[in-house]
């Protein structure tokens, strides 16, 4: 765990080294994920079956052994102890209700030049998501993917997840019926991606591809960026709480380790003006993981890459905050909106005391997915706008044209190209 302070003589090249750290794949695993996408380009489902085999240790035989019936998903729905059914229900209401305020209008109007313009959004014809399957197999995921893509009005929905051993977590199944997923195929990994964006013998390719995952997914996701369109390339996770002395340090503690015990790759970092106090949450951070079933993961994430990082004044976090542009940024601070203010850069941000990050990963309505990597310096979280696309349009008559259509022939001629100039000239004559 690294303890940093402004005061220190070192400080702005420390912390530089913490802004440029990469705790992402590498070389080996771009050449890795390379050669499983060209396999299940040239051969299909021949190099799913193989890869799903090698992998995870199930045999894509039969029919059944490729896809789980809807059905299923059902069933798992209606067998769940009726307080899960009630939280995932609640979620799933809070999540479709945030994510149809993102609905675009689509404009047209007419210009001072009497030219009419305008665009429409239509929604992609097919989305793909991708479901982590073993230890990260998270119901809330699916529906925090699936759900803005029903909300767009994505006809069709496939779903991709592993299934080591042929097993299946039964609440991914029962989110699965409640955000209305179309197709479950029983593949993951990287090839799992290839399958969407080429599309083989059995699942046809879509357009858009969404979800977490490993370092392989996250890799050939960036690979078939342009054959698809991605959601983003996700890393590790990431918290930043910006906390003053005030705060219970058990609190604390507990939402650094809450994405601390997600991989061993996580970054937990606490901004305080209270050396004292920081002191008091290392204690409470090395107490609760002692106790946490993911014990060893958490352990890893934070003595690798916890960070204790203590200011003169809280007025110097949010520069510090824009510099890591992080994934998750607590304001822990009675009154937040000052803070909250000078950020810039940050996925999204949990204001005041009782307000954890872990309330958004399930409850809260705006989405889970969001950039990490210091992507939130130009990218943003999943929205219904990653399902859809715009398309612009122009309309014009002889009067419009005649206004405007002379510049656009001196540009075409300076730019030399001469039948766009024509295609225009001919109009006005």
């Amino acid at each position: 765990m690294l303890r940093l302070s402004t005061q220190d003589a070192d400080f702005e090249k420390k912390f530089a080294r913490l802004v440029d750290g990469r705790r992402e794949s590498g070389d080996d695993v771009s050449r890795t994920v390379a050669g499983i996408l060209g396999e299940v380009r040239a051969r299909g489902d021949e190099a799913l079956a193989e890869f799903t085999e090698r992998f995870d240790r199930h045999t894509l035989a039969h029919e059944e052994d490729w896809r789980v019936p809807l059905e299923d998903c059902r069933a798992a729905y209606e067998a769940l102890e009726p307080r899960l059914r009630e939280a995932l229900d609640l979620a799933a209401s809070r999540i479709r209700a945030y994510h149809q305020e993102q609905l675009p209008a689509d404009r047209d109007f007419i210009d001072d030049a009497g030219v009419r313009l305008g665009a429409r959004w239509h929604p992609v014809d097919a989305a793909g998501l991708y479901v982590p399957g073993g230890r990260a197999a998270y119901p809330s995921s699916l529906l925090m993917n699936a759900i803005p893509a029903k909300v767009a009005g994505v006809e069709r929905l496939a779903v991709v997840t592993p299934t080591p051993k042929g097993q299946l977590n039964p609440l991914v199944l029962a989110a699965a019926h409640i955000a209305g997923v179309d197709e479950i195929w029983r593949v993951g990994g990287a090839q799992a991606i290839a399958a969407l964006a080429y599309g083989t013998e059995r699942i046809r390719r879509v357009d858009v591809i969404t979800g977490p995952g490993n370092d392989y997914v996250a890799e050939a996701k960036r690979q078939l960026f342009g054959v698809v369109g991605i959601d983003m390339v996700a890393g590790p996770s990431e918290i930043l709480v910006i906390a003053d002395g005030q705060n219970d340090p058990d609190w604390i503690a507990a939402d650094l380790l809450s994405q601390a015990e997600h991989d061993p790759s996580s970054q937990s970092i606490l901004i305080t003006d209270d050396a004292a106090f920081a002191d008091q949450v290392e204690d409470r951070v090395d107490v609760q993981c002692a106790m946490l079933s993911t014990e060893k993961v958490a352990r890893q994430s934070w003595d690798a890459n916890g960070v204790l990082l203590v200011v003169s004044d809280l007025a110097e976090a949010p520069a510090l905050a824009n510099r890591l542009a992080a994934e998750h940024v607590e304001l822990a601070v009675d009154h937040p909106e000052a803070l909250f203010a000078q950020l810039r850069h940050a996925g999204s941000v949990f204001l005041g005391r009782l307000t954890p990050e872990a309330v958004g990963d399930y409850v809260a309505g705006p989405n889970h997915v969001l950039p990490t990597g210091r992507r939130a310096r130009f990218a943003s979280g999943l929205s219904v706008l990653d399902f859809m696309k715009r398309t612009s349009f122009i309309s014009m008559d002889a009067a419009s044209l005649a206004k405007i259509g002379p510049a656009a022939v001196a540009l075409a001629e300076v730019e030399g190209l001469p039948a766009h100039a024509k295609s225009v000239e001919l109009r006005l004559k």
